[in-house]
């Protein structure tokens, strides 16, 4: 059925199927998380820079605290191409064809591109600045204790937000394939947008230039693959557009036709 056709009640049904899809999985993904959350955990504490610290536990309940958001975590990541399929199919009906092909195609690749975002994050930026850190610390001679409840904060503020912007060449895509906004508008804006990408790199970096730069530079490159992939989406939306035009004026002119056609066959019909 398709959605203009459905009710508000239909719709809000369609809603909750899915939302119900959704949960059940993020459950099951839940108890699998139990099972993963143990050697994650010891696997991002065997790094270097975690190796070079003690980590400590200043309240009984911070191990347990990190446990459980690791588990949350790897079940949200798990869950995520189960929800956006959902939206997918919400949203499904009322696209054509090729443009229902075109977007799910955006899923594997928004995946991709949250775990490149984390992997950056965590393999390139983060030990920097807990190098830069370290050796601030060790200049001025303070010891520090470092909390694991802390370590592990502080190692989420760093890493998932990397997985959110490297989101920026599947969502330039999608409002350029929806006609929301064009390459050349995001263009115009390109200064506006490096200032942005400047104002975030400083918030989740040390104030540093090196460190400044490490996360700047990609993130322009990022937006400049951006608007290159959101060019050729553009392109390709344009010319399917024009196609469908196309076909639609075939369609009409093949039924006036078929119209007339009949018309003459009623008179040919009448005159005898």
């Amino acid at each position: 059925m398709n959605q203009q056709d459905m009710t508000v009640h239909e719709h809000i049904g369609e809603i909750r199927k899915r939302l119900i899809i959704v949960v059940v999985f993020f459950v099951i993904s839940m108890v699998g998380g139990f099972f993963l959350a143990e050697p994650l955990m010891k696997f991002l504490q065997s790094s270097d820079e975690a190796a070079s610290m003690t980590l400590n536990a200043f309240r009984v309940t911070d191990p347990v605290k990190i446990y459980f958001q690791i588990i949350m975590f790897t079940a949200l990541i798990m869950t995520a191409p189960v929800i956006l399929y959902q939206l997918w199919a919400f949203i499904s009906p009322g696209l054509h064809d090729r443009e229902r092909k075109v977007t799910l195609s955006y899923i594997p690749a928004s995946v991709i591109l949250f775990l490149a975002g984390l992997a950056f994050a965590y393999f390139i930026l983060f030990p920097f600045v807990v190098r830069f850190m370290m050796n601030l610390s060790n200049n001025l001679e303070i010891e520090q204790v470092i909390g694991i409840n802390e370590f592990f904060q502080f190692l989420f503020q760093m890493t998932i937000p990397f997985g959110f912007l490297f989101q920026l060449p599947v969502i330039m895509l999608f409002v350029t394939r929806l006609g929301i906004v064009t390459p050349m508008f995001l263009a115009s804006i390109r200064k506006y947008a490096y200032f942005g990408l400047l104002v975030v790199a400083a918030f989740v970096t040390p104030p540093d230039i090196f460190s400044h730069m490490i996360v700047t530079v990609p993130l322009i490159l990022l937006y400049e693959i951006s608007l290159w992939i959101a060019k050729i989406g553009y392109k390709k939306a344009q010319k399917a557009e024009a196609e469908q035009l196309e076909l639609e004026e075939k369609e009409r002119r093949e039924r006036i036709d078929r119209e007339l056609a009949k018309k003459e066959a009623m008179k040919e019909n009448s005159g005898e």
